[in-house]
């Protein structure tokens, strides 16, 4: 999924519509995604290395006789050492961990691994992140709102200013996170995000109206990361 130019044309051209009808600020972010996941690469590794500790303890006598066949040790060649034993676990350890973080290194293979609501959280965080380093008290009325879209994801979130926030209840943006929910469903960000704009719009026309009076304070175009 992603955003091409007649997506941020429309975007824009709907960012420019509805704040014709409000004195509040609209910015549009779509990102590719909204963290790496490397942590979640890393718990996968460290729990295949708790499971193979896991079944060495359950079946010691496996675990060597598989020492003796790989070593060729046989009946004559004496007991494992309990150093020698360490030893060979610790290398396995080593391999196992390496071999999974091998393998959790593409994007697409940590997204899957990453549980659902870590997702969310982290879009969450996002979000709210970069509303307050880049919206947040940047209007004189307090009036920004922010629609972030993660396209690797597929989440969205809607944050808003002070102002809006003492004036709107969250579920009146309802409609409009059902409109960007959609357009990711569909593998249509930009549609989405259009129709979720018209709809914030008509929200903060009802409790913003436009009175002329208000500059233009942010970019009326879609930002992407």
């Amino acid at each position: 999924m992603s955003i091409d130019a007649s997506d941020r044309a429309a975007i824009g051209a709907a960012v420019t519509a509805a704040e014709a009808t409000t004195d509040a600020e609209i910015i549009a972010i779509v990102a590719h995604r909204s963290d790496a996941y490397h942590d979640a690469a890393l718990h996968w590794a460290l729990l295949g290395m708790l499971l193979l500790v896991a079944v060495m303890a359950a079946t010691p006598a496996r675990f060597v006789a598989v020492l003796d066949a790989v070593y060729g040790r046989g009946d004559w060649g004496g007991a494992w050492t309990m150093g020698q034993l360490l030893s060979a676990l610790l290398v396995l350890l080593i391999a196992v961990f390496l071999l999974l973080r091998w393998a959790a290194s593409p994007d697409a293979v940590r997204m899957l691994l990453t549980p659902p609501s870590t997702k969310t959280r982290r879009v969450r965080a996002r979000a709210v992140l970069l509303f307050r380093a880049a919206i947040e008290a940047r209007t004189a009325t307090r009036t920004g709102v922010l629609l972030y879209v993660s396209l690797a994801e597929r989440r969205a979130e809607i944050v808003t200013d002070e102002a809006v926030l003492a004036k709107v209840s969250p579920d009146a943006w309802g409609q409009a996170m059902a409109a960007l929910v959609e357009g990711l469903k569909r593998g249509n960000a930009g549609d989405g995000m259009v129709a979720a704009i018209a709809q914030v719009g008509a929200v903060l026309a009802d409790h913003f109206p436009h009175t002329g009076t208000d500059p233009n304070e942010l970019p009326d175009r879609l930002i992407e990361l």
